[in-house]
Protein backbone atom coordinates (compact mmCIF):
# COMPACT_ATOMS: atom_id res chain seq x y z
CA UNK A 1 0.00 0.00 0.00
CA UNK A 2 1.24 3.61 -0.95
CA UNK A 3 1.88 6.12 1.47
CA UNK A 4 -0.66 8.31 0.34
CA UNK A 5 -3.43 5.62 0.54
CA UNK A 6 -2.24 4.57 4.14
CA UNK A 7 -2.64 8.33 5.06
CA UNK A 8 -5.99 8.20 3.45
CA UNK A 9 -7.28 4.99 5.05
CA UNK A 10 -10.57 5.82 6.90
CA UNK A 11 -10.79 7.20 10.54
CA UNK A 12 -7.21 8.35 10.35
CA UNK A 13 -7.72 11.09 12.54
CA UNK A 14 -9.08 8.86 15.53
CA UNK A 15 -6.09 6.92 15.05
CA UNK A 16 -3.63 10.07 15.41
CA UNK A 17 -5.45 11.11 18.78
CA UNK A 18 -3.49 10.37 22.06
CA UNK A 19 -4.49 10.49 25.58
CA UNK A 20 -4.17 13.57 25.90
CA UNK A 21 -6.66 14.53 23.07
CA UNK A 22 -9.22 12.19 24.77
CA UNK A 23 -8.97 14.66 27.67
CA UNK A 24 -9.23 17.76 25.49
CA UNK A 25 -12.12 16.23 23.85
CA UNK A 26 -14.11 15.39 27.16
CA UNK A 27 -13.29 19.02 27.89
CA UNK A 28 -14.92 20.30 24.81
CA UNK A 29 -18.18 17.93 25.54
CA UNK A 30 -18.67 19.02 28.86
CA UNK A 31 -19.05 22.49 27.78
CA UNK A 32 -21.05 21.48 25.02
CA UNK A 33 -23.42 19.78 27.17
CA UNK A 34 -23.64 22.93 29.88
CA UNK A 35 -24.92 24.81 26.68
CA UNK A 36 -27.36 22.23 25.95
CA UNK A 37 -28.93 22.00 29.96
CA UNK A 38 -28.85 25.89 29.47
CA UNK A 39 -31.46 25.18 26.49
CA UNK A 40 -33.29 22.73 28.50
CA UNK A 41 -33.45 25.43 31.63
CA UNK A 42 -35.04 27.79 29.11
CA UNK A 43 -37.61 25.37 28.04
CA UNK A 44 -38.68 23.60 31.01
CA UNK A 45 -37.53 26.47 33.79
CA UNK A 46 -35.98 23.40 36.04
CA UNK A 47 -33.39 24.73 37.64
CA UNK A 48 -31.88 21.47 38.25
CA UNK A 49 -30.53 21.91 34.65
CA UNK A 50 -28.86 25.13 35.69
CA UNK A 51 -26.92 23.14 38.25
CA UNK A 52 -25.94 20.50 36.40
CA UNK A 53 -24.80 22.78 33.25
CA UNK A 54 -22.68 25.16 36.03
CA UNK A 55 -21.23 21.62 37.26
CA UNK A 56 -19.54 20.42 34.17
CA UNK A 57 -17.43 23.56 34.10
CA UNK A 58 -15.11 22.49 36.60
CA UNK A 59 -15.16 19.12 35.36
CA UNK A 60 -14.48 20.71 31.66
CA UNK A 61 -11.24 22.74 34.02
CA UNK A 62 -9.79 19.27 35.67
CA UNK A 63 -10.05 17.85 31.95
CA UNK A 64 -7.88 20.72 30.51
CA UNK A 65 -5.64 20.81 32.96
CA UNK A 66 -4.88 17.00 32.92
CA UNK A 67 -4.27 16.98 29.18
CA UNK A 68 -1.43 19.04 30.13
CA UNK A 69 -0.29 17.14 32.46
CA UNK A 70 -0.26 13.94 30.64
CA UNK A 71 0.45 15.79 26.83
CA UNK A 72 3.77 16.35 28.98
CA UNK A 73 4.50 13.20 30.47
CA UNK A 74 3.41 11.14 26.97
CA UNK A 75 2.26 13.32 24.05
CA UNK A 76 -0.38 15.28 21.75
CA UNK A 77 -1.20 14.31 18.15
CA UNK A 78 0.16 17.34 15.66
CA UNK A 79 -3.65 18.64 16.64
CA UNK A 80 -3.36 19.07 20.27
CA UNK A 81 -2.31 22.58 21.18
CA UNK A 82 -5.35 23.75 18.30
CA UNK A 83 -7.47 21.27 19.77
CA UNK A 84 -6.75 22.79 23.36
CA UNK A 85 -7.94 26.02 22.26
CA UNK A 86 -11.18 25.14 20.33
CA UNK A 87 -12.01 23.11 23.02
CA UNK A 88 -11.38 26.10 25.28
CA UNK A 89 -13.22 28.29 23.93
CA UNK A 90 -16.61 26.26 23.97
CA UNK A 91 -16.28 25.33 28.09
CA UNK A 92 -14.58 28.44 29.26
CA UNK A 93 -16.17 30.80 26.81
CA UNK A 94 -19.19 30.44 24.99
CA UNK A 95 -20.73 27.89 28.01
CA UNK A 96 -20.07 31.07 30.65
CA UNK A 97 -21.52 33.42 28.31
CA UNK A 98 -24.98 30.99 27.32
CA UNK A 99 -24.85 30.64 31.44
CA UNK A 100 -25.17 34.27 32.44
CA UNK A 101 -27.67 34.78 29.34
CA UNK A 102 -29.55 31.92 30.60
CA UNK A 103 -30.04 33.35 34.25
CA UNK A 104 -31.51 36.66 33.03
CA UNK A 105 -28.80 39.00 31.24
CA UNK A 106 -30.48 39.62 28.53
CA UNK A 107 -30.38 42.93 27.24
CA UNK A 108 -28.99 44.90 24.23
CA UNK A 109 -26.00 45.51 26.45
CA UNK A 110 -25.92 42.22 27.98
CA UNK A 111 -25.38 40.62 24.81
CA UNK A 112 -22.95 43.07 23.36
CA UNK A 113 -21.00 42.68 26.31
CA UNK A 114 -21.31 38.90 26.64
CA UNK A 115 -20.63 38.64 22.83
CA UNK A 116 -17.20 40.76 23.55
CA UNK A 117 -16.40 38.62 26.27
CA UNK A 118 -16.53 35.17 23.39
CA UNK A 119 -14.37 37.21 21.24
CA UNK A 120 -11.93 38.63 23.46
CA UNK A 121 -11.47 34.68 24.43
CA UNK A 122 -11.04 33.79 20.94
CA UNK A 123 -8.49 36.77 20.53
CA UNK A 124 -6.18 35.68 23.46
CA UNK A 125 -6.41 31.92 22.54
CA UNK A 126 -5.02 32.71 18.76
CA UNK A 127 -2.56 34.98 20.30
CA UNK A 128 -1.23 32.43 22.41
CA UNK A 129 -0.92 30.41 19.61
CA UNK A 130 0.88 32.32 17.64
CA UNK A 131 3.26 33.74 19.98
CA UNK A 132 3.72 30.83 22.42
CA UNK A 133 7.15 29.74 20.76
CA UNK A 134 8.56 33.28 20.94
CA UNK A 135 7.39 33.73 24.40
CA UNK A 136 9.42 30.29 25.35
CA UNK A 137 12.21 30.57 27.29
CA UNK A 138 15.33 29.79 24.88
CA UNK A 139 16.84 27.11 27.67
CA UNK A 140 13.95 25.11 28.73
CA UNK A 141 11.59 25.95 26.47
CA UNK A 142 8.78 26.67 28.71
CA UNK A 143 6.26 29.62 28.52
CA UNK A 144 7.08 31.42 31.55
CA UNK A 145 4.06 33.63 31.75
CA UNK A 146 0.40 34.30 29.85
CA UNK A 147 -0.19 37.63 28.05
CA UNK A 148 -3.43 38.31 29.55
CA UNK A 149 -5.13 36.10 31.62
CA UNK A 150 -6.22 32.62 30.61
CA UNK A 151 -9.29 31.55 29.75
CA UNK A 152 -9.93 28.97 32.12
CA UNK A 153 -9.97 31.97 34.89
CA UNK A 154 -13.50 32.77 33.36
CA UNK A 155 -14.57 29.39 36.06
CA UNK A 156 -14.02 31.95 39.02
CA UNK A 157 -17.63 33.89 36.89
CA UNK A 158 -19.05 30.32 37.08
CA UNK A 159 -18.27 30.24 40.94
CA UNK A 160 -20.38 34.01 40.92
CA UNK A 161 -23.37 32.33 38.93
CA UNK A 162 -23.60 29.27 41.10
CA UNK A 163 -23.39 31.73 44.00
CA UNK A 164 -27.03 33.84 42.73
CA UNK A 165 -28.20 30.92 41.92
CA UNK A 166 -27.75 29.48 45.86
CA UNK A 167 -29.68 32.64 47.09
CA UNK A 168 -32.21 32.97 44.16
CA UNK A 169 -30.61 36.10 42.95
CA UNK A 170 -31.41 35.40 39.00
CA UNK A 171 -34.24 36.39 36.39
CA UNK A 172 -35.78 39.62 38.09
CA UNK A 173 -33.99 39.08 41.10
CA UNK A 174 -30.15 39.86 39.68
CA UNK A 175 -27.58 41.34 42.26
CA UNK A 176 -27.94 45.33 41.05
CA UNK A 177 -30.95 45.21 38.91
CA UNK A 178 -30.98 46.99 35.73
CA UNK A 179 -30.79 50.27 34.27
CA UNK A 180 -31.97 51.69 30.72
CA UNK A 181 -29.30 53.49 28.50
CA UNK A 182 -31.54 52.83 25.29
CA UNK A 183 -31.01 49.59 25.51
CA UNK A 184 -30.93 46.90 28.96
CA UNK A 185 -27.78 46.93 30.88
CA UNK A 186 -27.63 44.23 34.29
CA UNK A 187 -24.47 46.14 35.53
CA UNK A 188 -23.47 42.11 37.03
CA UNK A 189 -22.57 41.43 33.26
CA UNK A 190 -20.04 44.33 33.27
CA UNK A 191 -18.06 41.62 34.93
CA UNK A 192 -17.77 39.37 31.84
CA UNK A 193 -16.47 42.65 30.33
CA UNK A 194 -14.30 43.13 32.79
CA UNK A 195 -13.03 39.82 32.23
CA UNK A 196 -12.39 39.73 28.44
CA UNK A 197 -10.62 42.98 28.72
CA UNK A 198 -8.22 41.32 30.86
CA UNK A 199 -7.82 38.18 28.63
CA UNK A 200 -7.06 40.75 25.82
CA UNK A 201 -4.34 42.66 27.30
CA UNK A 202 -1.04 42.56 26.11
CA UNK A 203 0.23 44.40 29.39
CA UNK A 204 -0.99 42.09 31.85
CA UNK A 205 1.37 39.41 32.64
CA UNK A 206 0.14 36.29 34.23
CA UNK A 207 3.02 33.81 35.42
CA UNK A 208 2.00 29.97 34.18
CA UNK A 209 2.39 27.53 36.51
Amino acid sequence: MSERAAKNKHFTLIRELAAADVLTIGNASCGTASIFLCLNYLDTQNLAYVWWAMGLLPLALVCDALDGIVARKRRHSVYGADMDSLADIVSFGVAPATLAYTLGMRGGWDAILLIYFVACGISRLARYNVTMDSLADPESGKVKYYEGTPIPASILLVVVLAIAVGVGAVGPELWWGHVKLGMTLHPLTVLFGLSGTAMASATLRVPKP
